[in-house]
């Protein structure tokens, strides 16, 4: 085995689950967005990406863009660089954000959480990345920022790059699709602690591979039956609180140990990440 980055291997994993005939959904992820190869290696296998950045990202503005290349003079490469000028130079998105008025930002409801409604300040820009501080890049399509700027924070929060088309997709749309992480980590969250995906003691592979697909299979059940929850389960229906965890619904009542309640030292080792 040979080393690979975290995002070497996520592209790999993308495109063996397109080989085995996966459809393209869009890409969801936060600190894997600030590479550029990434994004750029998403795009080149026809996927869709709505990505967490970093303040620091360089785009061009909406409106602006830099001059083409310098003419090929015949002799080496062409030159694919666009140039800059001291007028006309890229933006962070800390900076495109601070320059926007305040009519750019709208309140977008996402979910309903189990107290509240969540609601935030979002505002979508058209912009195109820079390609870095230095400008070793060719000129890249639009895409979509967003920018979340809560109401008492001095600056933004959080932003995203996002290639979901078409160019007018609703502020709604994209607010929906970039919070879709969470669910993400929710289900990761329910999968090792009610499921028992983390509680995994062993250090082979077959048996860890056996213990998820297990942990995996009984939670894809729950979320099924879950999904049609109209049925009677223990002699009552299920009523979904908003934001709730399905699988604390469907888990039967806990059954007294009959045990001794001593606490034992036991030795853990958690292969699942």
């Amino acid at each position: 085995m040979r080393f690979a980055t975290k995002t070497q291997i996520a592209l790999q994993q993308l495109r063996t689950l397109l080989d085995e005939g996966a459809p393209r959904h869009c890409v969801l992820a936060a600190g894997y967005g600030v590479d550029n190869a990434f994004r750029q290696a998403l795009s080149d296998m026809g996927l869709a990406y709505a990505v967490g950045v970093t303040s620091a990202v360089v785009v061009w503005p909406p409106g602006v863009l830099p001059l083409p290349p310098k003419r090929y003079s015949g002799m080496g490469r062409p030159l694919v660089v666009p140039r800059r000028t001291a007028t006309l130079q890229p933006i962070s998105l800390k900076a495109m954000a601070m320059s926007l008025p305040q009519e750019a930002f709208q309140t977008i409801a996402w979910r309903e959480s189990t107290n509240t409604l969540l609601r935030e300040r979002f505002a979508p820009v058209r912009v195109r990345h820079a390609g870095g501080n230095v400008g070793k890049a060719r000129l890249r399509p639009e895409q979509w920022l967003l920018i979340e700027w809560p109401v008492n924070d001095k600056e933004p929060s959080k932003y995203f790059l996002s290639t979901l088309p078409p160019a007018d997709t609703p502020i709604s749309e994209l607010v929906s699709v970039v919070h879709q992480r969470w669910r993400i980590e929710r289900d990761y969250q329910d999968l090792k602690q009610d499921f028992g995906l983390g509680h995994h003691e062993g250090r082979g592979w077959r048996g860890f591979h056996h213990h998820a697909a297990l942990s995996i299979a009984a939670y894809g059940f729950l979320m099924a039956e879950r999904l049609v929850a109209d049925k009677p389960v223990g002699g009552k229906k299920l009523h979904r609180t908003p934001g709730a965890c399905p699988s604390r619904a469907l888990r039967p009542p806990r059954k007294p140990c009959a045990r001794s309640a001593t606490w034992r030292p036991r030795s853990r080792v958690c292969a699942s990440g």
